[in-house]
């Protein structure tokens, strides 16, 4: 049974036209929530939001959050950003700019409704770690001029002024760091990993492993996400962040493979290819503190999420 609010709150989503956003804005309207939806759709598609193009609580702002932006809200999901490789490589000057301006534009709006604002940071703040799983006190291991520096960097400075609005202005802020999130609305060609192995996989074209994919990540289903944001939203004011948010279930590029060879019923090969200048080993996260302080964990298994993604792009690609 979905949780409606006491009161209906107007709520801006930035990013929301992506395929994270999009999950969230249906999860706000299901709560009986006003939705302002800002998407400079470069990333973001309208195909995404399709379904919410006649919903009555519901409106479509094209703005880049690199410029300042006006309007009245109750409370800011800031997730404009380019997310994954392919995206943020193609312009990393306007990747930096939005991680970066994107951060203080929305943080000036906040600071002049006073209300809360969220951050959807990401598991790159950790870079290359050397410490496994990542909890939230390691600082990280970045390249600062590498080629996902953009990324990286960006994130981690946008973490910068959401602290130092918060402390210097008094700004209530909430800061997740996302961590390898899937799902419908992915996407075919975002350069993700469950994305391309699902592509290539239910087109019957090799499946493209870089380095000996024995490197590690850790998938969340994106509902389980959306929860988890909402979750810490709703915590009492001194809860701040940044909180990782993700999958504590470690898996390693093969074995993703294999998985979802075997789900679309693939004949496809592996191929291997050299491995991305700065691409993490390992990438795990500790969830300690959003099973204390939130009591979130993920609940949909790998298997069960994969089958409901591959179902997606199925039906996207038939």
């Amino acid at each position: 049974m979905i949780k409606l609010y006491d009161s209906r709150k107007r709520i801006l989503v930035t990013g929301g036209a992506g395929f994270v956003g999009s999950h969230l804005i249906d999860r706000l309207l299901q709560q009986g929530h006003e939705v302002i939806c800002v998407d400079n759709m470069f990333t973001g598609t309208k195909a995404n939001i399709e379904h919410l193009q006649n919903h009555r609580r519901f409106e479509l702002i094209r703005h880049d959050v690199i410029f300042p932006l006006h309007v009245e809200v109750d409370e800011i999901y800031n997730l404009a950003c380019p997310a994954s490789p392919v995206h943020y490589q193609y312009d990393p000057v306007a990747t930096t700019k939005t991680a970066v301006y994107g951060a203080i534009n929305m943080l000036g709006l906040a600071k002049r409704l006073k209300c809360k604002i969220f951050q959807a940071s990401t598991s790159e703040i950790y870079g290359d770690p050397s410490i496994h799983p990542q909890p939230e006190e390691y600082w990280g291991n970045v390249n600062p001029i590498g080629l996902r520096s953009c990324y990286d960097e960006g994130k981690r400075c946008a973490e910068t002024l959401f602290f130092d609005y918060h402390r210097q202005h008094r700004v209530e802020i909430k800061v997740a760091r996302v961590f390898n999130t899937y799902g419908a609305r992915m996407q075919h060609a975002d350069g993700r990993v469950v994305s391309n192995f699902i592509v290539q996989a239910i087109q019957g074209d090799p499946i493209t492993i870089y380095g000996d994919g024995m490197q590690t990540r850790a998938f969340c289903y994106v509902d389980d996400l959306v929860e988890g944001f909402i979750l810490l939203m709703d915590t009492h004011a001194d809860v701040t962040g940044p909180l990782n948010l993700g999958n504590p279930d470690e898996f390693t590029m093969l074995e993703l493979a294999k998985k979802v060879i075997s789900l679309t019923g693939s004949k496809s090969k592996l191929i291997f290819c050299d491995l991305p200048q700065d691409d993490p080993k390992q990438r795990q996260p500790d969830i300690g503190k959003a099973k204390a302080l939130l009591d979130w964990e993920p609940k949909v298994p790998l298997d069960e999420g994969l089958r409901l993604t591959i179902d997606y792009f199925k039906s996207r690609m038939s």
